[in-house]
């Protein structure tokens, strides 16, 4: 992918923050809105907040990806590649919970750029496999050790502690979502 096939947004202004009476950061506006209306919008808030961090996140990785010539979901799927071997594109799809097309869409971009083949399933001739070449493991080889201290550095001021509560409270939601998904 060509860097000017990459358009990507900028990070909105958040609006302006604030401390509360424990010292955790809320955004001002937000409150703002709910004030007159005198309930507990604890949830509401906090669901807000978890969505921008996400949105806030994915354009950042987005950005970072960008400056190695791939989109978030490419990276994806090229690390997932590099660590897991050659995978068929529907287990590839489960993995990075994404659907079959968007997978495979993502794969004929890598194939495209010479960093995928595919190659057949010799154990299902129905199925196809995804595979690095080798200009495309060298590329991950490259800069995988860079993502994660990309991603050390969005985390910093946070300790093991608060990054374990953090995925635990994250999880919690992702099972409760799924829980109200399955009524």
């Amino acid at each position: 992918m060509k860097d000017s096939e990459m358009k990507l947004p900028e990070i909105s202004h958040l609006g302006d923050m604030d401390r509360d009476e424990h010292g955790r950061l809320y955004l001002k506006r937000f409150r703002e809105l709910f004030d007159p209306l005198h309930v507990d919008i604890s949830a509401v808030e906090a669901l807000a907040s978890l969505r921008l961090a996400g949105r806030s996140l994915h354009l950042l990785q987005e950005r970072w990806g960008a400056t190695h010539g791939l989109s978030e979901g490419r990276m994806g799927v090229h690390f997932r590649l590099f660590r897991c071997g050659d995978m068929p594109l529907g287990e590839l799809a489960d993995d990075l919970d994404m659907t079959p097309r968007n997978v495979t869409g993502l794969v004929d971009h890598l194939e495209r750029d010479g960093l995928v083949t595919r190659v057949p399933d010799a154990e299902d001739r129905r199925s196809v496999r995804a595979r690095l070449t080798e200009v495309g493991r060298a590329r991950i080889d490259s800069i995988w050790k860079e993502g994660l201290e990309h991603q050390a550095e969005v985390v910093e001021g946070m300790t093991k502690d608060d990054l374990a509560q953090l995925r635990h409270l994250s999880l919690t939601l992702v099972e409760n979502a799924r829980k109200e998904l399955g009524k």
